[in-house]
């Protein structure tokens, strides 16, 4: 049973995370993510229902277009496959319960916001609305009116602590060191994992960032470098671990 799940949750995952990934790459151009069919960028071949198969087409088309022959990018099945693997952590964290809904929803709206913010370094105001109402309207038929309270609160005083300190970094730095998509974005944090653990993720997705930017701009100084991805990946690791305040202040006072 528990393998069935996990093998059904995981070619959801895939299929989700082709269509998050049309979502990513065309809502920042203003395109619709439903017309044109999904076709090759290079020569507009309208792709066919084997074509579409995640993962799958990519390794039988060898990694490229069956009509032009140009080159697929290799992030495209990695993707898919990243989604696929994080549906199956929500269910391994969360079980077959109510709280697995949300934890899939969440999921949904970080995986398109680290490819979002990979392509174009945008992260879209309209996907965190529709994601954020849903994940309200999710907490309070499952959890009531008080907990959903509780939780938008936390998300406005998550939001106001990040635009605070964004003010004070694009004074310091005379230019803007941080994007207004990575403030709201905490803002969604605030709403799940509370505004205590939100502002851990700075500190952690810092942690995550730094050994990766060093590579990146050693090879590339002009490189920019999205912080969403990192801020995305921090948020989901306190969110499946179950971290929380209490547990770091235990485990600072045993250390003490």
């Amino acid at each position: 049973m528990q393998l069935s799940i996990i093998l059904g949750l995981f070619v959801l995952g895939t299929i989700l995370g082709s269509f998050y990934n049309v979502v990513a790459y065309r809502l920042p151009k203003g395109e619709s993510i439903i017309y044109p069919a999904s076709h090759c960028p290079n020569c507009n071949h309208r792709l066919n229902f084997w074509e579409l198969i995640p993962i799958f087409s990519y390794l039988f088309q060898k990694g490229k277009c069956t009509k032009c022959k140009q080159k697929i990018s290799i992030f495209y099945p990695i993707s898919e496959a990243l989604c696929g693997l994080l549906f199956v952590i929500c269910y391994l964290s969360f079980g077959v319960s109510l709280e697995l809904i949300i934890a899939l929803t969440f999921t949904s709206l970080l995986i398109i916001v680290i490819l979002s913010d990979y392509y174009y370094m945008i992260i879209e105001d309209s996907v965190l609305i529709i994601f954020s109402l849903l994940l309200m309207a999710e907490m309070y038929f499952i959890y009531g009116f008080n907990y959903l309270l509780d939780h938008v609160v936390s998300a406005l005083i998550a939001f106001v602590i990040m635009f605070l300190i964004k003010i004070i970094a694009d004074f310091m730095f005379k230019r803007e060191a941080m994007g207004g998509g990575d403030v709201k974005l905490m803002a969604v944090f605030g709403l799940m994992i509370g505004w205590e653990m939100s502002i851990i993720t700075i500190f952690l997705s810092a942690f995550i960032a730094l050994p990766v930017s060093v590579f990146i701009l050693k090879t590339n100084k002009k490189h920019e470098i999205p912080y969403g991805p990192f801020l995305s990946i921090a948020a989901l690791i306190i969110y499946f671990t179950h971290l929380n305040i209490s547990n770091i202040l235990n485990f600072l006072t045993m250390s003490i």
